[in-house]
């Protein structure tokens, strides 16, 4: 994978040069929940972006304002996001789900001058937006034609504003598993950065067709998918929502040939997809998450091409690493992609370098390019995530935007390989009788297990051993779940002994985030 290009642009000519490169070419299919399918080449696109723009700009939107989508992925959302780099505004794209308390939050935080919401959730949306214009949209949102709300009869906006890479385009709130979310804000070279990065990862070219399942307001579909298929002028399909059981039909009928998922959608399409299902002849597939072997196995089967791995969050914008091992391994998140720099980190501050010994990972980079700026309004979480690069250390300019970013995960060096394998969040390995133990790694194996869906493994407090793991699981068949004997004959046949459950409770679901994470510390809790 080549190195991203020096020159830094911003994501707004990133889409202007293919409109220019690519008019003709399609850009997106989309797909309602009701099967309908509707589609625009590059140029048809960018009239919807114009007039869109042309609505925002009516509505008071101008360079250095904010706009909060509260939308389920749909082509408005497409259209909202590339009217807004346009206009030299940024936008907030949050959970469509999220309750009236988040909005008022929300809205608190970053204080838009317009809302765009599902007409559904409009009632929910006023009573936590405290005054804020709203524009009400159908549920998909793939009316785009003059007169739809979105596109009014004020002049189009055709030129870009002409923003540096340094304007902001977005903020972007954590999943906030274990706290307040924290607003994650991205420049508009960020996103030229990671249109640029990830189409080289996978070596994109035009007649690709990137598959969207994952919601919009997520990074991974802004990062992985839509970005740099603008970048080269490929097409994406994008859904209104995810389908365990019709991913794959879904796959062929819109005739995709890359899609990015993370570990428990995979687990679920496995699940639930049809036995009789015929195999996909896809072309690349990323993953997020460790998957276990048999589960990696399988789903290189159905979808035609083993699955990667890759790690990478909000944050570091573009992926810090990438599997590209031939053939690819389920557990490991591979080394740094070109032009990516990391290191290991213990407790003590050391560098780690001796293989299976895990330490914190932290990515090199500069703030407002391959990195995020920082933290919306929180000099002191910025202090902390961010630690400036020692000066005997190359520092090209000089510029003291260049840092490290204390992710919070951990990972390990693979020995004999130049790979890493993911751990887990720093609070995610436990000690049990002085043995570490990656509850990421547990669930990653158990959910393997014969009857089990989904599990989720949290630590509990033990007299003798500190810590012991104890598992939540989701049976495939709520019917007939599976015996405990059962459950506790596998983790013996696949962990080591102080990575094994000390209790296995039943339950019907996992709590979630809006992009499918479990928040472990709430499972047990109901």
């Amino acid at each position: 994978m080549p190195a991203v290009p020096p020159a830094v642009s911003t994501f707004g000519e990133t889409w202007c040069r293919a409109v220019s490169e690519h008019g003709d070419r399609p850009f997106l299919v989309f797909r309602a929940d009701d099967g309908t399918t509707t589609s625009w080449t590059y140029a048809e696109f960018d009239d919807v972006v114009a007039r869109v723009a042309g609505t925002l700009r009516a509505r008071g939107v101008v360079p250095g304002t904010s706009v909060h989508l509260v939308l389920r992925s749909c082509p408005a959302f497409v259209a909202l996001w590339l009217a807004v780099a346009r206009l030299g505004a940024w936008m907030v794209p949050v959970d469509p789900a999220s309750a009236a308390r988040d909005v008022a939050g929300q809205v608190r935080r970053v204080q838009p001058v317009l809302g765009v919401a599902a007409a559904s959730r409009l009632g929910v949306y006023t009573e936590g937006a405290d005054g804020t214009p709203v524009v009400a949209l159908a549920e998909d949102a793939t009316d785009l034609a003059p007169g739809a709300p979105l596109v009014s009869e004020a002049e189009p906006v055709v030129a870009a504003y002409p923003a540096s890479p340094e304007h902001r385009l977005a903020v972007m709130f954590t999943s906030g598993t274990t706290s307040e979310p924290k607003g994650v804000v991205l420049t508009q070279a960020c996103y030229a950065t990671v249109a640029a990065a990830m189409a080289a990862a996978v070596d994109l070219r035009p007649e690709h067709r990137w598959y969207v399942t994952l919601p919009m307001f997520h990074a991974n579909a802004q990062y992985y998918c839509f970005a740099p298929a603008v970048q080269v002028g490929a097409s994406v399909a994008m859904t209104a929502s995810f389908s365990a059981s019709g991913w794959v039909s879904g796959a062929r009928d819109l005739e995709v040939t890359h899609a990015s998922l993370f570990a428990a959608p995979v687990r679920m399409i496995l699940a639930r997809c049809p036995e009789d299902e015929e195999p996909l002849a896809l072309q690349h597939v990323w993953y997020a998450q460790s998957l276990g072997a048999e589960h990696h196995r399988r789903f290189g089967a159905l979808a035609g091409t083993l699955p990667r791995q890759l790690y990478g969050m909000t944050e570091t914008v573009a992926v810090v690493t990438a599997d590209r091992n031939d053939p690819p391994v389920h557990d490991l998140i591979g080394p740094p992609v070109p032009g990516r720099r990391v290191r290991l980190v213990d407790a003590a501050g050391g560098i780690v370098t001796q293989a299976g010994v895990p330490g914190e990972l932290q990515v090199g980079g500069e703030r407002g390019r391959d990195l995020f700026a920082g933290y919306l309004d929180a000099p002191e979480i910025n202090a902390r995530a961010f630690e400036p690069v020692e000066p005997s250390e190359p520092t090209p300019g000089g510029d003291e935007r260049r840092v490290w970013f204390r992710t919070g995960d951990l990972a390990a060096w693979e020995p004999g390989v130049d790979s890493l394998r993911f751990v887990g969040r720093v609070d995610d390995v436990i000690k049990v009788a002085g043995e570490n133990v990656s509850l990421t790694e547990v669930e990653a194996a158990l959910a393997q297990a014969p009857g089990v869906l989904e599990v989720a493994v949290v630590a509990q407090p033990d007299p003798v051993r500190d810590q012991v793991p104890v598992a939540y699981v989701v049976a495939k068949d709520r019917a007939a779940p599976p015996a405990t004997a059962d459950l506790e004959a596998y983790a013996v046949s696949v962990l080591a002994p102080a990575a094994r459950p000390r209790a296995w409770h039943l339950i019907d679901e996992l709590p979630r985030t809006g992009v499918g994470k479990v928040r472990r510390f709430r499972v047990g809790s109901a």
